[in-house]
């Protein structure tokens, strides 16, 4: 009996596809093979593919790819260097270098068309010099889809491109060599008159090279969108350590972390990164973990304590035993979380796409309806061919090309100057939708520092001389919270004295004389193991502080408790007011975070905040998000940290705090560089502005062509006429565009009228 194959899964890298359709005509194919289940992103250009099968099974999946019209290729492990980051480049560069060269040559040409002015004797030749690098090689992309297109029996706008501009290139050409267009000192003279022609002293060539300009333009702003799709994952594996300190026969030996064994035991000095998730073997110290769990305060850690790679060691001295690495640890684990959570994401159907999968083949049969209606009603071959050649020129919009990049230049442009970066167009389409707004609290909506944030002295204590001797002796210490309490005594009240005899007791305070006093400041068990037993008042304190989640040290000398020192992670002053704007723009605000509950039902109900979900992991992010978008809900995300990249990708809009990681950045759809929440509510109703923006301007890009479509088809458009609808549509979408730059955020007055 044969044995059942192996379930297995690849991850291909598509190229060729130019939009949405593509992504699903490759999708297709690919599922229908006998035991493979596939899905294509068009906006990372992927496709996860799971099958049963011998290895040749991903030859196999990559000939039918490319049975498609397109290319697949497994994608190369890490390390390929240089070489690889050139590679990435070069689509973009290579495309950009297109759109220059192609924008050079079109402007003069327009130019000389629409101005009679610049009609010198020979400006016609002049016009098909320029334009014809252009039409062949400029939109050579598009020729090319559409021929993929035509091959599969399909059509796209590249096909409505492809055939408005070859069909204006090849009309002029005719009118150029056969007709009367050549003839010296022919122009196009400035009139809207409305008569039949057979065309041959008309020439289309502005209309093809604009064309073609404009839309590549627009896939250029796209194309770099989508070129940061993978730096999310790199940008997280960049986070830890590159070497290591190993033991081996009892000597420290610095070997590259690609070496380190699972068992191998290895040393973390203070400040250094742990190399890779393990157990604490010996010594103890205080491990800043908040750019994995979101925990504000730092963790001790002793021998039997978990630790995990790329935190940070604060305190002293580490022996660690490696118990995983590589794709094991849970570093790799939330770069896998962030990359499936990309490519779970549904691939955005541009709008220009699903208005052409209805508008494209109905010009196109217009088109081939005028053409026939003509020569049958007996009119002259060339005259209906003129007739049919206009319905294909007029249904390619110029303004098209211009209508969401234009929009986006705009828009993004007065978001950075108000601290929002927006980083594609599929971006917006989510901010029309979004219900639900779900805010990591460290670094969000609290700073994500420790800081003083109450003094309780005993009775009879002066609070200043507790603030003095306590800041002075924890700031000989290294230790987070002892930093936040040194820091926050010198601005109360000022400079600090020195400290001799200075001890750390592990894991329990410090120890130290400061002008002649004895003083400890740590847990409560410290001061007890000293006979200092802490009065009623300051017990009270303590237990307050620890209701509320805050951290509370203990302070005392001269054999009596003096005081309590509370720390904890503030809040940011403008978070309550972000949160009220929130609800404005009908937004449920959702607080998420990997601290306790007491500590976050705090924060909430400092900041209006009634739903609190607390004490969760990173991948229970991304399952608390995912529970919110089943539940029907267009969840955004707010979070700064490495430990919400996952679940920024994972929802339908991700925001970053820009005063966050590098993952985060990379992982979310729209920056906040302020680090301002306010920020948040600005960037959803700048987003919302230009995505309105943009259906606009697609709206007038088709209407202005849907209305010239019948006059074009009646044999009556002058091409002076064509080319002023032209003009028309795309004034208005600049001009439509240019009020972008108006937008005002909501903490900015209005300016007086």
């Amino acid at each position: 009996m044969t044995s059942r194959t192996e379930e297995r899964s690849v991850e291909l890298a598509i190229g060729g596809m130019t939009c949405a359709a593509c992504a699903n005509r490759v999708e297709k194919r690919l599922n229908k093979l006998d035991g493979v289940t596939a899905s294509v992103n068009f906006a990372t250009e992927k496709a996860r593919v799971s099958f049963d099968g011998a290895p040749t099974a991903v030859e196999e999946l990559v000939a039918q790819v490319e049975k498609a019209g397109y290319t697949a290729t497994v994608p190369r492990a890490e390390g390929s260097g240089e070489q690889e980051a050139a590679e990435e480049a070069d689509p973009t560069r290579a495309l950009r270098d297109r759109v220059v060269v192609s924008l050079a040559l079109s402007v003069p040409v327009i130019a000389m068309a629409m101005v009679p002015a610049l009609q010198f004797t020979y400006w016609q030749w002049a016009s098909l010099a320029l334009a014809a690098p252009v039409i062949v090689w400029g939109a050579l992309p598009f020729h090319v889809s559409a021929w993929k297109n035509l091959r599969l029996g399909t059509a796209t706008m590249d096909t409505l491109v492809s055939l408005g501009v070859t069909a204006a290139f090849l009309w002029s050409l005719y009118a150029l060599f056969l007709g009367t267009a050549g003839t010296p000192g022919m122009t196009h003279p400035f009139e809207f008159t409305i008569a039949r022609t057979d065309g041959s002293g008309n020439i289309y060539l502005e209309v093809a090279a604009g064309v073609t300009s404009f839309i590549l333009l627009g896939k250029y702003f796209e194309a770099r969108s989508k070129r940061r799709a993978g730096t999310a994952l790199r940008a997280l594996l960049e986070l830890g350590a590159k070497e290591v300190t190993v033991l081996r026969d009892g000597r420290e030996e610095l070997v590259p972390v690609d070496r380190l064994a699972v068992g191998d035991h290895f040393v973390v000095r203070p400040g250094e990164k742990i190399a890779t998730d393990g157990t604490v073997e010996s010594g103890t110290s205080a491990v800043d973990m908040s750019m994995l769990t979101g925990e504000s305060v730092p963790v001790e850690v002793s021998p039997g304590s978990t630790v995990v790679g790329a935190t940070v060691n604060a305190g002293g001295r580490l022996v660690v035993r490696a118990s995983r690495i590589g794709s094991d640890t849970q570093l790799a684990q939330m770069a896998r979380l962030v990359e499936d959570a990309q490519n779970g994401k549904a691939a955005v159907q541009r709008l220009a796409d699903r208005v052409s999968g209805v508008f494209v083949p109905v010009a196109i049969m217009i088109a081939v309806g005028t053409l026939g209606f003509w020569l049958g009603t007996g009119e002259p071959t060339a005259a209906a061919f003129t007739a049919a050649v206009a319905v294909l020129i007029i249904a390619c919009p110029c303004a098209l090309g211009l209508a969401t990049p234009m929009a986006l230049m705009m828009g993004t442009g007065r978001g950075a100057q108000l601290g929002i970066l927006i980083k594609g167009p599929e971006v917006l389409e989510s901010t029309r939708r979004v219900d639900t707004v779900v805010l990591d609290k460290t670094g969000t909506v609290t700073t994500g520092t420790m800081a003083l944030a109450g003094v309780t002295a005993a009775p009879g204590q002066d609070e200043d001389e507790l603030l003095r001797l306590a800041g002075a002796l924890e700031n000989a210490s290294e230790h987070p919270i002892a930093r936040a309490i040194a820091k926050g005594a010198t601005e109360r009240v000022g400079a600090l004295p020195a400290t001799e005899d200075f001890a750390n007791i592990e894991g329990r305070g410090v120890q130290g004389v400061v002008d002649g006093h004895a003083v400890l400041v740590g847990r409560v068990a410290l001061l007890q193991e000293w006979s200092q037993d802490l009065p009623e008042e300051l017990a009270d304190a303590i237990e307050a502080a620890e209701s509320e989640g805050r951290t509370a040290v203990a302070v005392g000398w001269d054999g009596r408790a003096r005081g309590v020192l509370v720390v904890s992670d503030t809040v940011k002053p403008t978070s309550a007011e972000a949160v009220r704007w929130f609800r404005e723009l009908g937004l449920t605000p959702i607080l998420l975070t990997g601290d306790n509950k007491a500590v976050a039902r705090a924060v909430a109900d400092e900041v209006g905040i009634e739903e609190v979900v607390a004490e969760v992991l990173p991948k229970d992010k991304v399952d608390v998000v995912t529970r919110l978008q089943a539940e029907g809900r267009t969840v955004a995300m707010v979070g700064d940290g490495v430990n919400d990249a996952a679940a920024l990708a994972q929802a339908d809009l991700g925001l970053s705090m820009g005063t966050g990681t590098d993952v985060a950045i990379e992982a979310s759809d729209l920056t906040l560089v302020r680090g301002d929440l306010r920020a948040a509510a600005d960037a959803v109703r700048l987003s919302r502005r230009t995505l309105g923006t943009i259906r606009g301007n697609l709206f007038w890009a088709f209407a202005y062509n849907a209305a010239a479509l019948p006059i074009a088809a009646a044999g009556l458009l002058n091409p002076m006429l064509a080319g002023a609808a032209m003009a028309m549509s795309s004034v208005f979408v600049v001009t439509n565009s240019q009020r972008l730059r108006r937008f005002r955020p909501l903490t900015e007055p209005a300016p007086n009228e």
